[in-house]
């Protein structure tokens, strides 16, 4: 399969290509500077050129907190990009794989998210975020969008190597108990992006983050342990912890597919990056 990644530079898209070109496919991988999912013409020109199966979009404005300031901005990437890359995929006979948030939910206590509940955001990402999945779903062409949850790896700022680094600096940090999600393995979800992009006729929305779940206190704690830093957490609260963007309180995200997308455990997810800092940096 010929596969296009866009937003190859960043954390998600480079696992991504990775990923695909570990299966053997044909990829090719495309940055900001080679492609800019604002300018429809570039997009036509991509397409033209590369003549792509599949369009697993991994570009996006991904500064929760800078969208409150900068909606305009963060809306150009989010909400307008994908619907352009969606309609010239469309035109071209190209699957197109996107992928969202779990931040399209207002985070309401309730049992994990699934693809057909209402969506509400709380905040100026999740609402560039929300247009973007509309843009897709109303391109007419084939699709599936990818809703995923609170991503780390290499090659981007994530919260494990945030904890890292301040756990290196610090005897204590607090971190919030009052946010619930399923931390997610970029190397986990770049998989399961390469698995739909073959999945031809499979469309819609679909659900994909680390199996399990754990407030942000929890997983710093594990990301601790399991990295053998002698730093305490203190716990705190959202109230207590203020920033630009609210966030939502459960952001556990299930599935209703059949077949749905299962990933690993947060726990295996979080083992596995570990290990390829350490092999990194050793």
């Amino acid at each position: 399969m010929k596969l296009l990644v866009t937003g190859a530079a960043g954390m998600l898209g480079r696992t991504t290509v990775q990923a695909a070109r570990d299966l053997g496919h044909d990829v090719v991988g495309l940055d900001r500077a080679a492609l800019d999912i604002t300018d429809a013409v570039a997009i036509e020109n991509a397409l033209r050129t590369h003549h792509p199966d599949a369009v697993v979009n991994c570009a996006a404005w991904t500064d929760v907190d800078g969208a409150e300031e900068h909606e305009d901005r963060a809306r150009l990437v989010n909400g307008v990009g994908p619907r352009l890359l969606a309609r010239a995929a469309a035109a071209a006979d190209a699957r197109v794989v996107h992928v969202s948030t779990d931040y399209v939910f207002d985070g309401a206590p309730h049992d994990p998210w699934v693809e057909s509940d209402p969506v509400a955001p709380l905040n100026a990402y999740g609402r560039t975020k929300l247009e973007g999945e509309t843009g897709v779903l109303g391109a007419g062409g084939e699709h599936a969008i990818v809703r995923a949850a609170w991503l780390y790896g290499a090659g981007g700022p994530n919260f494990v190597d945030t904890m890292l680094r301040l756990g290196a600096e610090r005897d204590e940090v607090s971190v919030v108990t009052d946010q619930v999600g399923r931390p997610t393995w970029t190397g986990h979800l770049a998989g399961a992006l390469v698995e739909l992009a073959e999945r031809r006729a499979d469309t819609g929305l679909f659900h994909a983050a680390g199996s399990g779940s754990c407030s942000w206190y929890e997983f710093a704690v594990e990301i601790f342990d399991r990295a053998g830093v002698a730093c305490r957490v203190l716990p705190t609260t959202s109230e207590e912890f203020v920033r630009p963007a609210l966030r939502p309180a459960y952001s556990v995200l299930g599935t209703e597919r059949d077949p749905g997308i299962v990933l690993p455990s947060w726990q295996d997810g979080l083992d596995s990056y570990l290990r390829e800092r350490e092999a990194v940096t050793s």
